[in-house]
């Protein structure tokens, strides 16, 4: 079976069969010549030789490893490619497996592995290198060990067994501690070089390279993200052509992580609205990609609903710090990720981008791997890095959009089957939707004029030919990749498509080989669920979902707050935002406010302590926004102690993380339903709608409202005068969802101001809870105070509003010589 052997050994006395070796090693000699084969060759039969007893049992396992890891070896080595496509057979990533096999598999193992790093290094120098002058400057020594390796095992093939131990077991340590010994300085200029170059070459655009390179240099094993929604079908380009990115991701060093978003699956209804639903069909798509050829030794597929669960406060502290950083005109350019233009945006479509934004700081990605279409969020990413001071900034890192197979289409769409190969088609399918491709050879001018508009592609491309992009990003991305079209073998995209311009190659020619490859690409993944039994489970279900008409219910999502906060009628109160002091006057108007509850309700206070967040209020820092309200709890607790007794204070942050999940599915949903119009007309008389921060805060209030309001009584809200278009907000979505109508009580805020409007500053002009005894009375001796003025008489105003009522007389004492 070994046959391929120098000197011509006999059949192998192990019994293997000819399977085992015939595809690494007559296929590489009869391709590359009798080196590669022979180097091929002396690792598979070192590997055999040198297993524990002389079964076939036995040797299943050491057979089983050469196999799986000759294949990443070697296989990829000795395979015709350009030299941008041997990626595997680099000296770093070839000497590392080496060392690392020499450590945790048994001594046949070990053996294979230095052999196995010696051929790779002869094929790769007898083919030459893309950095010869590097690679023999820099390890010439490492080179010599190889080539002494493998004349040793040459020389000795037809000697007997003991003495070809000895020779191997020696040169497999040569070079094995060659190895060991030069590890520090495996990672050379030439190295990094190759990384860049090989992640490079996964996006149409890098943001930016110059990070990337000192990214790969600094950090070796770097993260990597993309997300998916779970909703039914996947086509071509996020199975084959997503995988052959992913492998090269991971071939470089990187981790992938694959943030599958099941809870906006959810929030967008999708499966009927079911999360089971939902996830089952992420757990399909996940065997799609094994199928497809993914190495899933370093790819993790984290879903949002657990890890967003686990981690709300930090998940949602990066969206809402997003959202403060983040003007709304910039956050609307990222709306096409949606699919809508600028006009007609609902406040959800502005959260959206923000939540995308959030899931790079919280996966803590240090490249985002998205397509082009991607590209304006992940750039927010950026921006906001600018304005919160993060020295690191996200590399974006956006892989080309496949056009959709009919014509105009600048994308692909899941809603129109014939627009896209899908990785379930049937060959025929497959066959039936090229034939009928769009396939011009040379640019329309409809075409040329819309190309300006088209953003979904960075390269200028004039003819916009579908079937050339399946041939160049899924057919040609393939390592050592070739395609035979009339009697003529293509290695090479460019070649092809120089070809088809000139009228050598037919389009029926590329239709009919692009179909044949294609569905060469695709028939692993159609046998996979054919014999794997859960594959074809998961299938299964999937595909009688798509039969039935899956309608989501029609129940509210919302926060249900505790037994303690929700008991007896409900009634709130909501506390004023944060500010740089806590005025006295704020706490006699919540006070005023609370007094005004009704004697068979609970009076609530509600501290806005997360849209204080939101809204950047006191610097948007938390432990700040807490003293603020913690002041106002102790004046109220010292001013009014027995209408405190009965009011239940709950703090906004608390309720939220107590189940964020319902939270904040009601807020989005809420969000649908608020257009920017309805937002803006909510806000303060003279309040313009300028920031993300502003959006997001209003539709969070709809939350709370949502979350403290009965199914049988209507919720009492008392608030200020002039301050109530949040609290009709709330109302209307309220309504929508079949729940009473809030009652809205207002009353005018109460005003110690000590001067007229305008006048003086706001700290000299108003008294604070944290204000010394000297300090009140400076402020009170420049008070307004005109004779016979009692129209406005801030002196007056504090005895009616705040004295009197807090001790039931006030006095008024002269001196003696003023008549006492």
């Amino acid at each position: 079976s070994c046959c391929c052997l120098p000197h011509g050994m006999a059949p192998c006395r192990l019994g293997l069969q000819p399977a085992i070796c015939g595809e690494l090693c007559t296929e590489p000699r009869a391709r590359h010549g009798d080196i590669t084969a022979r180097v091929v060759a002396i690792g598979l039969t070192f590997a055999a030789w040198q297993g524990v007893g002389r079964s076939a049992a036995v040797l299943l396992q050491p057979c089983s490893t050469f196999k799986v890891a000759a294949k990443r070896v070697v296989a990829p080595a000795v395979l015709p490619a350009a030299a941008a496509a041997l990626p595997i057979a680099d000296r770093t990533w070839c000497a590392n497996k080496a060392a690392w096999l020499s450590r945790s598999l048994p001594s046949s193992a070990t053996m294979f592995a230095a052999t196995m790093v010696a051929a790779a290094w002869a094929a790769r120098r007898a083919r030459g290198s893309r950095h010869p002058a590097l690679m023999m400057a820099k390890k010439r020594s490492f080179h010599g060990k190889c080539y002494q390796a493998l004349r040793s095992f040459s020389h000795t093939a037809a000697n007997d067994s003991k003495q070809r131990t000895r020779t191997g077991l020696a040169a497999t340590v040569q070079v094995s501690e060659e190895v060991n010994q030069d590890s520090s300085v495996l990672d050379t200029a030439s190295d990094m070089a190759w990384k860049v170059d090989l992640l490079r070459s996964v996006g149409e655009e890098c943001q930016t390279e110059a990070e990337l390179k000192k990214l790969v240099e600094k950090k070796p094993n770097f993260v990597l993200y993309d997300g998916f929604e779970p909703s039914g079908r996947m086509h071509i380009a996020q199975g084959v052509y997503k995988t052959i990115n992913v492998n090269k991701c991971t071939k470089a060093g990187g981790t992938f992580i694959f943030w599958v978003a099941d809870w906006f699956a959810l929030m967008n209804d999708k499966m009927g609205g079911d999360i089971n639903k939902i996830r089952t069909v992420g757990e399909y798509l996940i065997e799609v990609w094994k199928a497809s050829g993914m190495d899933m030794t370093k790819v993790k597929f984290l879903w949002s609903s657990e890890e967003i669960s686990k981690h709300a406060e930090e998940y949602w502290g990066h969206a809402l710090d997003i959202a403060q950083r983040s003007t709304l005109a910039r956050v609307k350019k990222c709306c096409q990720i949606m699919g809508r233009k600028e006009d007609s945006l609902t406040a959800a479509q502005i959260l959206y981008p923000i939540m995308q934004c959030a899931d790079i700081f919280f996966l803590r990605a240090d490249i985002c791997q998205l397509g082009v279409d991607q590209r304006k969020v992940n750039m927010l990413a950026r921006d906001y890095c600018d304005a919160a001071g993060r020295k690191l900034k996200p590399i974006i890192l956006s892989h080309h959009m496949l056009y959709g197979l009919k014509k105009g289409q600048a994308k692909m769409s899941k809603s129109d089957p014939d627009s896209a190969i899908f990785m379930e088609d049937a060959p025929e399918d497959v066959q039936r939707k090229l034939s009928n491709a769009y396939c011009p050879a040379e640019a329309e001018v409809a075409e040329l004029a819309a190309d300006d508009a088209n953003e979904m592609q960075l390269v200028k491309d004039q003819l916009k030919n579908p079937c050339l992009d399946y041939a160049q990003y899924i057919v040609f991305s393939r390592e050592g990749a070739t395609v035979e079209i009339g009697g003529r073998t293509f290695s090479d995209f460019t070649e092809l498509k120089s070809a088809f311009l000139s009228g050598d190659v037919k389009e029926e020619e590329l239709k009919t080989c692009l179909a044949a490859e294609v569905n060469g690409i695709l028939e692993p993944v159609r046998r996979h669920f054919m014999e794997d039994a859960t594959a074809k489970a998961l299938l299964e279900q999937v595909k009688q979902w798509k039969r039935e008409s899956l309608e989501p219910t029609s129940s509210i999502t919302r926060l249900q707050l505790s037994p303690e906060a929700a008991e007896g009628r409900s009634c709130v109160v909501f506390a004023p935002l944060p500010n740089e002091r806590v005025l006295l006057g704020d706490v006699l108007d919540v006070a005023a406010r609370l007094r005004q509850a009704p004697e068979d309700s609970v009076p609530l206070l509600w501290l806005r302590d997360w849209s204080a967040r939101t809204l950047g209020c006191v610097g948007g820092v938390d432990e700040r926004i807490r003293a603020y309200y913690n002041l106002l709890l102790h004046g109220l607790r010292s001013f009014a102690p027995d209408l405190m007794e009965r009011v239940r204070v709950v703090w906004q942050g608390q309720a939220i993380l107590s189940d964020p999940e319902p939270y904040w599915t009601s807020v989005i949903n809420a969000g649908r339903q608020c257009s920017l119009e309805d937002v803006r007309k909510s806000l303060s008389q003279g309040e313009d709608l300028e920031s993300a921060a502003q959006v997001v805060a209003s539709i969070m209030h709809v939350g709370d409202v949502l979350a403290l309001a009965q199914k049988d009584n209507a919720l009492l809200i008392l608030d200020q005068h002039g301050q109530d278009g949040l609290n009709q907000l709330a109302a209307k979505h309220l309504v929508r969802c079949g729940l009473p109508k809030p009652m809205l009580q207002t009353t005018e805020a109460v005003s110690l101001r000590l001067q007229a409007e305008g006048e003086g500053s706001e700290a000299d002009t108003n008294v604070s809870l944290t204000d010394a005894v000297s300090d009140v009375s400076k402020k009170i001796k420049k008070a307004f105070c005109e004779p016979e003025n009692v129209d406005f008489c801030p002196p007056l105003l504090w005895v009616g509003s705040f004295l009197l009522p807090l001790q039931g007389e006030f006095m008024v004492k002269r001196k003696p010589d003023n008549g006492g």
